[in-house]
């Protein structure tokens, strides 16, 4: 009965291991706990471990979800994410089966952290394109192990937080059942009962993989983090909303001209000489949600915005169109222009911005319907190309929300030439909960991966300034009017992360799915 305990206190661990709570040392320490509670069991019960473990952690997680809409959302998707932790629990069971010479399972390292990437693998592509948030890499931006995003992207950070755990439950276990006979008989004991010798030989058993844990989860600091190079300056504007919640834009002019009032207050600093004049002015998603393109009024203020800071803006809006669809848009607007490029998001969010099957959706709760017309999705990357004051290109690689989370998305735009990245976001929809902080963390990781400055920009806020180490400068707070402004590194270099693409984590998929058809085809014979 102690497996279900362990696989309770696991997902615990790994929620506590995500901000706001940002104990990152408990994710490898919750991934320990389930690859122990799984070891030696059946693969039914495996995967019912594993089921027990992903509701421990992905209830309070993404409990923001149901922050408006109510409980049945929210518990949906923390089902189905749980799931694949079901999945890899299953996976753990099987490999963890096989006996050592006293008939004992053992803890296998390279199982889990090759079960952990194929499980988030799956989990980031589907259902509907995927839900990629709360993988173990986004859990550590303030870790050592976020060095190892600029080799292998995400998928190597979750790698090494699952190597690191499986290590450390690999010297658990030799601890409490060590893999081979540590007496001999008639080996004098003392007062206890105990041999003598019996708890030092149990620690040398168990040292290697504790060393190995330890080792893990240092050594990825040495890998540089280079934050040179030419900079540009850039100023994000967060406007703030007149109320959070679902209807945060009920009044859809107050938030543009919240934004533009602040980008002409700071225009006014600006021209006074308080401060540098900006290169690129950055607006949240859904800064507009009065389509510019059709609405004059709204086209004014923007250009208004745009003459007095005379630099360029990016904002977010929300387009109509294409008919019968809307667009949820990221506008570049030059001085003296107006609007010179433009971006569509190409992964709206299922069940936000556009319902799918939404007449049997419909059946379990009439909130679908609060989706009055769907989101169409863009169908390439958006890299502006901005001219900077010295006469250098700014190519600023725009996403939109939640895209930040998807590995494909944000390595399509690097490789389209993205210099800098702008993260434009909205979390007025989730009150004050962790979502804004967990997605800033996000966007952390995506900058030690790509080497690429970020400005990170919400309506609400958490808005900050990201350079290339991964470090967050200037963070602001949740429902407040704030203006950041930094010089930037603009990088171009690739890491060997750009390079190496999504190779090893289809590699460390296919590792495992190899180890479960030689366990089959084994099985069979026997």
């Amino acid at each position: 009965m102690y497996r279900y305990p362990l696989a309770i206190v696991s997902g615990l661990a790994l929620w506590l291991a995500f901000p706001s709570h940002d104990l990152w040392a408990l994710a490898p320490v919750g991934v320990a706990l389930l690859a122990l509670a799984t070891r030696g069991t059946s693969a039914w019960q495996g995967a019912l471990l594993g089921l027990v473990s992903g509701l421990s952690c992905f209830l309070p997680l993404l409990s923001w979800s149901g922050i408006y809409v109510g409980a049945l959302p929210w518990i949906a998707l923390a089902v189905l994410e749980s799931c694949y932790i079901a999945l890899l629990g299953l996976a753990c069971a099987l490999l963890q089966h096989r006996r050592s010479p006293v008939g004992l399972a053992r803890v296998r390292p390279m199982v889990v952290a090759l079960a952990w990437v194929a499980q988030e693998l799956l989990r980031d592509n589907t259902p509907f394109g995927g839900f990629p948030w709360g993988r173990l890499a986004f859990s550590q931006a303030d870790s050592p192990l976020a060095g190892l995003a600029a080799l292998g992207g995400a998928p190597a950070v979750t790698f090494g937080v699952a190597l690191a755990g499986g290590c450390l439950a690999a010297g658990v276990a030799r601890l409490i059942s060590p893999g081979q006979p540590l007496i001999s008989p008639g080996q004098p004991a003392g007062r206890s009962g105990i041999p003598r010798d019996l708890v030092v030989r149990r620690f040398v058993s168990a040292t290697p993989a504790l060393l190995c844990a330890v080792a893990v989860m240092s050594l990825p600091v040495l890998v540089p983090r280079p934050v040179d190079g030419p900079t540009a300056r850039f100023m994000a504007i967060q406007g703030n909303v007149p109320r959070p919640g679902l209807e945060f834009n009920a009044e859809r002019r107050a938030v543009l001209d919240n934004h533009a009032r602040e980008t002409l207050k700071a225009a006014g600093e600006v021209k006074a000489g308080q401060q540098p004049q900006p290169d690129l002015v950055v607006w949240p998603e859904n800064a507009s949600d009065i389509d510019p393109l059709r609405n004059p009024d709204a086209a004014a203020v923007i250009n208004g915005a745009v003459d007095a800071i005379h630099a360029p803006l990016v904002l977010g809006a929300v387009l109509q169109g294409p008919r019968p669809y809307v667009s949820n848009a990221s506008l570049l607007y030059l001085p003296g222009r107006g609007l010179a490029a433009q971006y569509i998001k190409q992964h709206p969010v299922p069940f936000a911005e556009y319902i799918p099957y939404r007449s049997f959706f419909r059946h379990f709760s009439d909130k679908v319907d609060l989706v009055s017309a769907d989101f169409k999705a863009g169908t390439r990357p958006g890299v502006f190309q901005v001219p900077a004051q010295d006469g250098r290109t700014i190519a600023a690689g725009a996403i939109i929300c939640f895209e930040v989370a998807y590995d494909a998305l944000m390595r399509d735009t690097v490789d389209q030439g993205a210099n800098v990245l702008l993260v434009q976001t909205n979390n007025a929809t989730f009150g004050f909960t962790d979502e804004s902080v967990q997605q800033l963390a996000i966007s952390r990781i995506r900058a030690i991966e790509h080497g690429r400055s970020i400005v990170h920009v919400s309506t609400v806020g958490v808005s900050a300034m990201i350079t290339p180490d991964g470090t967050a400068h200037q963070r602001s707070t949740l429902f407040t009017s704030d203006v950041l402004a930094a010089d930037l590194p603009l990088r171009t270099n690739r890491t060997i992360a750009d390079r190496v693409g999504a190779w090893p984590e289809y590699l460390a998929s296919g590792g495992l799915a190899m180890m479960l058809v030689l366990l089959g085809r084994r099985r069979r014979r026997r």
